[in-house]
């Protein structure tokens, strides 16, 4: 009995190690190593040396990622996007094979890397949002009635509408990269003391660093930002935890090496495929923050940790959506849920100069990386639009106006086409234009009026009709068929890798197949241009990064394209002839430069008006023309870099709290090589009317002494009637005869009690009565305020400018001050760091110094750093918002400028518009 009790027991034992192994190897399955998309072995690149190493001095890695030991270290998996496994067409979700968990026996750190909480962050739900305009943030308590809800739509690969057949993919440029001059100042040995200091000071950079990330991690992990005052977090972009992608290189440039591996588990929660916080993808921002981020942080940790390539173009293959328009133009405010991603759409037709043209160098380092021409085919095709225009020439020749119609349809054009078809069709006494009935065609959002997404369809339109020829076309009016043009019977058939081209033979089944398929309205196609009648053109918000990515994106391709070279240098060419200036300073010797904003209707030469601003955004320009003035061997480039940062730096130095302002203006000289401080001028462009200010002064005076006048004249009769009255009652008459004839006995008359007008007691009472007395003038205003008690009395132009510089607390040299505010930008010290690295020169460290010990002092909070509302005054309110681009950024410029200059060498990495390191090729 005792036998068979224990075979049970054995039995139940099996049984149960069976259902195990069972259950495992249904939950491995979709870890099996064929399927990931990282496992190609067609695709093997040498990493070569990732320049940064661990605080050992050694590349200290985990040696086994993925499947990859510590033998074949010199090469990676490149990804083979061709045919990626995606979800079925019975689900709502894109399926991305993820590489299996290594084996090893790999211990502590090395194994926590790899060892994703896929359960944990399937079990994850997004904390409840309190819905503001343009911010999400958690209310950190209970849940808000109008809160955004978890939504349940997620992304799946869209049919394409306008694909680009693979002979005309744009390929990376091949050959061996060509010899660019060294960027970087050739650094000798240090002395001890000058060691320690700077190493002194980037020990407290990072220790901010340190701080910032734990208060991040603690209270707003899997977040966008952190709200550093009130301890929550944010989400303004779509909640893929922004300040954690953003800053995952920066934990490894500080060698923050813990921090980095905990942040890689939370990477691989992220579901780029969905949002709870927003139904759009702000394009360029998801770009620079999240693809540039995961991209770099793949480059600087020596391209071993698979999960960051593999959540990049996870990202990247959502983002080609973007670019599939008629005009490969992408949509820069993406709604990428399923129901909309598939409708054919246009670009904008008022779109950012910068949103547009930068993503250049983060698709590009992704076709390299992977060999994937794809996506460098997809932002080349926004640079040679760019050449292209540069070359015809805009208003400001070399750059190009703030707001864009990347649309590809010349509506001018177009409107003149549509009038004469219409004029066609009413001499066949048919009127050929009917509205559509098929569904709304989805457009990006604001970047198209209402009209045209009820445009009229005009099927079989070409863009531009042949010299000698009739435009065939056919339409639909009650069911009934419309034919127009020469041949009727042919419905021409829409090619969708170019929107304004059509084959005129078809088949009947083909002409079926194109009459069934909704398609956007036909336009007249052109290039970029200006969008509206007003163009802006400047070095800042909206338009700069895409200057700033010409000369970078030369770098990133070795000087293979010259287009970039082109481009940059018409474009430094413009800001000297049109944007650069000099402000009028007290200190006559500070030498600086500053690019002023211009406004024009197309004729700068007659009718442009210019904005002689200060923004903290254009500071990145002394880097841009710096990296250049080295590239392209051009010095007066260089020294122009210097100056325009050193304006950023005297901007830092002109606040009480230390800090440079979002945006100002000053007075500009009028030349540039002689510019003497003249309190006059300065007073005068403080006052806008300080024209007018005497003459309106001078007109209250006059008006004033005439109301005197009046007013005296007034008080002077008033007393002669008063006199003549009190005579009058004083003079004995016939009736006073009368009076006496009715005396009594006694002789006493019967009369009123005789007047006290006059008299010592009641005197400044009776002066105030409307009856005065004998010879009494009113009293008058003091002769001695000169109105300064009168409201309605003009202020005088120094009166005027006294006040405003008190009330605005404005600095000298400033006009104004339009926006007080510092959110934690990093573009001044990004050009001090440049400047650092180009010129060797310690003046730029020093003064970099000064900027961090000002920042740090206003801005710090208990777990973070906050943006704050006015730099004009110290201690200044913080407005609880601490941007990604503080750890991204702000604070790996600052540790950088006191790093050993070998860290991010300029002469094996470039930079991103928010600071991402990636590899040059060699």
């Amino acid at each position: 009995m005792l036998h068979m009790r224990r075979y049970r027991y054995y039995v139940l034992f099996t049984a149960a190690v069976v259902l195990l192994l069972y259950q495992f190897s249904k939950g491995s399955e979709q870890w099996h190593p064929s399927a990931s998309i990282l496992s190609n072995p067609e695709h093997d690149r040498d990493r070569g040396s990732s320049g940064i190493t661990s605080s050992h001095g050694t590349n200290e890695l985990p040696q086994q990622v993925n499947g990859k030991t510590g033998n074949d270290q010199n090469k990676v998996s490149i990804p083979d996007l061709k045919n990626p496994t995606y979800g079925s067409d019975n689900t709502d979700h894109v399926n991305v094979n993820r590489p299996p968990v290594s084996n090893s026996d790999t211990q502590g750190k090395e194994k926590q890397v790899f060892e994703y909480d896929k359960d944990g962050a399937k079990k994850e739900t997004p904390a409840q949002l309190v819905d503001k305009p343009g911010k999400n943030v958690w209310d950190g308590k209970q849940p808000n009635p109008g809160a955004h809800t978890t939504t349940t739509a997620h992304w799946t690969r869209p049919t394409q509408n306008f694909p680009i057949p693979d002979d005309e993919i744009i390929p990376l440029p091949a050959g061996k990269p060509k010899k660019i001059p060294a960027l970087q100042y050739p650094f000798g040995k240090e002395t001890k003391e000058a060691r320690l200091k700077r190493e002194d000071r980037q020990e407290k950079v990072k220790l901010e660093m340190e701080r910032s990330w734990a208060g991040y991690m603690k209270y707003a992990k899997g977040h966008d930002e952190l709200s550093p005052v009130s301890k929550r977090f944010r989400d303004p972009f779509c909640g893929w935890a922004a300040t954690l992608v953003d800053s995952l290189d920066t934990l490894w440039i500080m060698d923050m090496r813990d921090e980095f591996e905990e942040a890689l588990v939370e990477v691989e929660k992220i579901d780029f495929t969905t949002s709870a916080t927003r139904t759009e993808i702000p394009v360029f921002e998801t770009t620079i923050r999240y693809l540039g981020g995961l991209i770099a942080a793949y480059d600087v940790s020596g391209a071993i940790y698979d999960i960051l390539l593999q959540k990049a173009v996870e990202l990247a293959e959502i983002l080609m959506g973007v670019f599939d328009t008629p005009n490969h133009m992408p949509i820069l405010y993406y709604n990428w849920k399923p129901q909309f991603a598939s409708q054919p759409k246009r670009a904008g037709a008022s779109v950012s100069v910068a949103e547009l043209g930068s993503l250049a160098m983060e698709f590009t380092r992704l076709a390299q990386i992977t060999k994937q021409n794809k996506y460098y085919d997809a932002v080349a095709r926004i640079t040679d639009a760019f050449y292209e225009w540069q070359e015809r020439g805009t208003s400001l020749s070399g750059i190009f106006p703030e707001h864009v119609d990347a649309s590809g349809c010349n509506r001018t054009a177009q409107s003149e086409l549509d009038a004469q078809m219409n004029e066609l069709g009413t001499k066949d006494s048919k009127n050929i234009y009917t509205r559509s009935e098929e569904p709304a065609l989805e457009s990006a959002a604001s970047e198209t009026t209402e009209g045209e997404l009820h445009a009229f369809e005009k099927r079989g339109i070409a863009g531009t009709p042949d010299e000698d020829t009739t435009i065939p076309a056919k339409f639909i009016e009650n069911g009934e068929e419309i034919h127009v043009g020469p041949d009727p019977a042919v419905v021409p058939k829409w090619t969708p890798s170019h929107a304004d081209r059509r084959s005129s033979e078809n088949s009947e089944k083909e002409t079926r197949s194109a009459l069934d398929k909704p398609l956007l309205p036909d336009c007249v196609p052109q290039g970029l241009a200006p969008s509206g009648w007003s163009e802006q053109y400047s070095m800042g918000g909206s338009q700069d990064s895409t200057y700033e990515y010409f000369p970078k994106q030369f770098l990133l391709l070795g000087g293979l394209e010259p287009k970039y070279k082109t481009l940059h240098i018409k474009t430094t060419e413009a800001v000297k002839k049109w944007l650069l200036y000099r402000p009028m300073l007290p200190d006559e010797d500070r030498d600086i430069r500053f690019t002023s904003k211009m406004i024009t209707k197309g004729e700068p030469e007659i009718d442009a008006t210019t904005e002689y601003e200060v923004t903290h955004l254009t500071c990145f320009i002394g880097g841009m023309f710096g990296i250049g003035g080295k590239m392209f061997d051009i010095p007066e480039d260089v020294e122009i870099g210097k100056k325009l940062t050193d304006g950023c730096i005297w901007a830092y130095e002109s606040t009480p709290s230390g800090i440079m302002p979002e945006g100002a203006h000053l007075v500009p000289c009028d030349d540039m090589d002689d510019c003497r401080w003249n309190q006059t001028m300065y007073d005068q462009r403080l006052d806008p009317l300080w024209s007018t200010r005497a003459t309106r002064l001078e007109e209250y005076y006059k008006a004033r002494a005439e109301k005197k006048r009046k007013a005296k004249e007034e008080a002077e009769r008033k007393a002669a009637e008063a006199k003549a009255e009190a005579e009058a009652e004083a003079d004995p008459g016939p009736q006073d005869n009368i009076e006496k004839s009715f005396a009594g006995n006694n002789g006493i008359r019967r009369r009123a009690p005789p007047s006290k007008i006059g008299s010592s007691k009641n005197s400044a009472e009776d002066s105030r009565s409307p009856r005065l007395g004998a010879g009494q003038i009113p009293l008058q205003e003091d002769e001695d305020d000169d109105g300064f008690n009168d409201p309605a009395r003009p202020i005088s132009h120094e009166e005027y400018v006294a006040k405003k510089i008190e009330n605005e607390k404005i600095p000298t040299g400033y006009v104004d001050v339009n926006f007080k505010r510092y959110i934690l930008r990093p573009e001044a010290i990004e050009s001090v760091w440049y400047m650092y690295r180009i010129t060797g020169d310690k003046y730029w460290q020093d003064k970099g110094w000064k900027m961090f010990s000002a920042i740090i002092s206003q801005t710090r909070t208990e777990i973070g750093n906050s943006a704050i509302d006015n730099v004009l005054i110290r201690d200044s309110r913080k407005v609880d918002e601490m941007e990604s681009f503080w750890t991204a950024e702000t604070l790996k410029y600052f540790y950088l400028l006191y790093s050993d200059p070998t860290l991010i060498s300029l002469d094996e990495w470039v930079l991103n518009t928010e600071a991402h390191p990636f590899k040059r090729p060699t």
